[in-house]
């Protein structure tokens, strides 16, 4: 039924079967399935000022197709969603690849064998490689936990100059914490890879990037006549819950919510904001064809940004000339203010706080929560596509 900027002039909700909060991934997926299995009318709520979500790519003004919330490279080993969303698009063969800039040198990671010689010079890291694989076999992703089990001082220095060089200082910048506020057992799940596979996904069968863009994948994905969708619209001025129901424009709503937005803004902060990580982007066009070798470089031990993404080593568009960089700040979540929160800190008193405001919409029916901020917690693009295929199959069965 479209796109449009607003509410039209006497919306009236209870002339859809389904509301949708949100249209990104979990929202827009089970808006498809409802409208097509069910044949329910679908409004979708949507804040921002376009569809697709944290995925949502454009041209920027030196005509490079950027992703404006940070590099979203698809990967899956789920065949159901690799099979969905093909429906909506065609597939690069795109194989992510990330180097970390070790004072000065880019080494592949997570590291593996032409990263031990890289960091220790071709005879000695061929050395530890070799021992590595009497070890562990080769094509083994290895936890530096188990090199320093084996009580050898060769593998226990493969094990410490990984946990400097590639996970501490970078885990320090990512998440705001000091070497002591480091959790032990993280740090000792730190991979190494033992063979020469430099792919970021190797366990994946299916990887790349939409051959047009992941706008375009959504624009498939929405286009359907019992489907529309408002941009510019904050739920929150729209949706009360209480007693068991869910207020819709001030009536009770007979239909089916969908809520893939955040549960503690729904509600007001009122028992405390759930605390999240959030990253400032920063892009620059640079007058060059290319500025590093791959899609993603980490700066692991230097810089006050994270990693640095060209987006032409994603999407291999051609743009002669220009390219566009983006580097990642990483910081606190300032909530209320209109800040994007992109990664939960999953603590225990979090996902307690998470709980406590989840139990409130438990017993109301037709209120269903589902997403990275809805259920706080980290999806990748194909963990949050299963959990909305999941929740709509029940949907479904029970229609």
């Amino acid at each position: 039924m479209g796109i449009t900027k607003g509410l039209p002039e006497g919306f009236n909700p209870q002339s859809y079967d389904v509301i949708v909060v949100g249209a990104g991934f979990a929202g827009a997926v089970c808006a498809r399935r409802l409208a097509e299995a069910c044949g329910d009318k679908v409004a979708i709520i949507e804040r921002r000022d376009h569809i697709a979500g944290n995925a949502y790519d454009c041209l920027d003004d030196a005509g490079v197709l950027i992703h404006k919330y940070g590099p979203h490279i698809y990967h899956t080993q789920s065949e159901r969603v690799h099979e969905y969303l093909s429906r909506f698009t065609e597939w690069t063969d795109y194989n992510h690849k990330v180097l970390a800039n070790i004072h000065g040198t880019l080494m592949p990671v997570p590291f593996n064998h032409q990263s031990l010689k890289l960091a220790f010079g071709d005879e000695k890291g061929e050395h530890l490689y070799q021992k590595l694989v009497a070890a562990f076999g080769e094509d083994k992703k290895v936890p530096i936990m188990e090199l320093r089990e084996k009580n050898d001082p060769e593998l226990a220095e493969v094990a410490d100059y990984v946990y400097e060089n590639v996970f501490l200082h970078y885990t320090m910048k990512q998440w705001g914490k000091t070497p002591d506020q480091i959790d032990p057992s993280v740090m000792g799940r730190v991979p190494v890879f033992v063979g020469d596979d430099d792919r970021y996904f190797p366990k994946a069968p299916h990887q790349g990037m939409p051959a047009v863009s992941y706008t375009d994948l959504f624009e498939h994905m929405l286009d359907h006549d019992l489907i529309s969708v408002f941009l510019d619209v904050d739920a929150r001025d729209l949706l009360s819950l209480g007693d068991g129901h869910v207020n819709v424009c001030g009536q009770p709503y007979g239909g089916e919510v969908i809520y893939t937005g955040a549960l503690d803004e729904l509600f007001g902060f009122d028992l405390g904001a759930l605390p999240y990580r959030t990253v400032d982007m920063v892009f620059e066009t640079l007058d060059e064809d290319q500025f590093q070798p791959v899609g993603t470089v980490n700066y692991t031990v230097s810089e006050n940004f994270t990693r640095i993404t060209e987006f032409k080593n994603m999407t291999g568009q051609v743009v002669p000339g220009k390219t566009t960089i983006l580097r990642e700040y990483s910081r606190t979540y300032l909530p209320g203010v209109g800040e994007t929160p992109y990664y939960v800190i999953n603590e225990p008193q979090n996902i307690e706080l998470y709980k406590r405001y989840k139990a409130r919409v438990e017993d109301i029916l037709n209120f269903h929560v589902v997403g990275r901020l809805a259920e706080y917690r980290y999806y990748d693009m194909d963990g949050v596509t299963a959990s909305a295929l999941e929740l709509s199959d029940d949907l479904i069965s029970n229609h």
